[in-house]
């Protein structure tokens, strides 16, 4: 079963999202911070993740930076946000993300690209941890 990260501070609409991956048959994570989603994305091994970037505190820019450029290309992540779309989908697909939706969204397009990007094999695979290991983010301001 495919595994899907949703790092989104806004609960409700987290937890629609994991109904909905879930009715499909996707197995699903929330975290409501960028912290906490580093963590899980490391952990948990997700073979996709779903980022809002406005999260509180550090935002889903920093969050994909600190991820990293290899990590990222092991991992696709499709960025949500209700911010300015044009500046904000660049700065998101130069720092890795695969796809950049605007909020709201439609609910089918999303569906397609996880089927898209969960089902590529390069996505499953993610480097070893080696145990927990936590990733080290700017403290919030």
């Amino acid at each position: 079963m495919k595994k899907i990260l949703i790092i989104e501070d806004d609960l409700r609409v987290a937890r629609a999202l994991k109904i909905r991956f879930e009715s499909k048959g996707y197995e699903t994570a929330i975290a409501s911070d960028a912290i906490l989603g580093a963590n899980l994305a490391l952990q948990a091994r997700p073979d996709l993740i779903i980022l809002d970037l406005g999260l509180p505190g550090i935002d889903g820019f920093d969050l994909l930076e600190h991820l990293g450029p290899m990590y990222v290309f092991l991992v696709p992540v499709i960025v949500v946000s209700g911010r300015e779309l044009h500046r904000n989908k660049e700065r998101a697909l130069n720092a890795g993300a695969v796809e950049y939706l605007q909020k709201p969204w439609n609910d089918d397009e999303l569906l397609e690209m996880i089927a898209r990007y969960a089902s590529d094999p390069s996505s499953s695979q993610m480097p070893p941890t080696g145990g927990a290991m936590e990733i080290a983010l700017p403290n919030a301001a």
